[in-house]
């Protein structure tokens, strides 16, 4: 399992319940990246897509304890549930898309992040790890700036040294 997200320069993730950026050469990266694979997230994020709708192409399963059946997702209630539809699908195939809190829960047990770094303070309420300040992660690579839409981004990919067992 992997997680895929856009941080501005503080880790920022979101705000208002939405993304910082709108950013169409990141917008790319995360679809040509995920597309035709699983996504995970909870329901705060599947409610912030156009129309609560999951995301085409892709395999949608929500952490939604007590959440209501959606068309076109796999609703688990918990942790263990979630673990035990993850384990339907290869593990480099599974992305943890967010928000903050399924972030938090899942780091853990992801293999890698796939992190956007955009240069600017997009004055996040939430919050993603710090993974140059976590010891247990490492920045296996990141690209050449690139200047796009007024910003300057990087995309790079940390490995996780000591990742975590799913249990049921």
């Amino acid at each position: 399992m992997r997680a895929i997200v856009a941080v501005d320069e503080r880790w920022g993730i979101g705000k208002n319940n939405d993304l910082l950026f709108k950013i169409p050469a990141d917008m790319k990266h995360f679809r040509e990246t995920t597309e035709g694979k699983t996504v995970v997230m909870g329901s705060n994020t599947l409610l912030s897509f156009p129309g609560g709708k999951p995301l085409k192409n892709r395999t949608n399963i929500v952490l939604w304890p007590g959440g209501e059946k959606r068309e076109g997702c796999t609703v688990v209630g918990s942790l263990e549930e979630l673990f035990g539809e993850v384990e339907k699908y290869p593990e480099d195939d599974v992305f943890v898309i967010g928000g903050a809190m399924l972030y938090r829960t899942l780091l853990p047990y992801c293999s890698e992040a796939i992190v956007t770094k955009v240069e600017a303070d997009g004055g996040a309420e939430v919050f993603f790890e710090d993974l140059d300040a976590l010891k247990n992660w490492s920045l296996v690579s990141a690209s050449e700036p690139l200047e796009t839409n007024g910003y300057t981004i990087r995309f790079t990919v940390y490995r996780n040294g000591d990742i975590l067992p799913m249990r049921r």
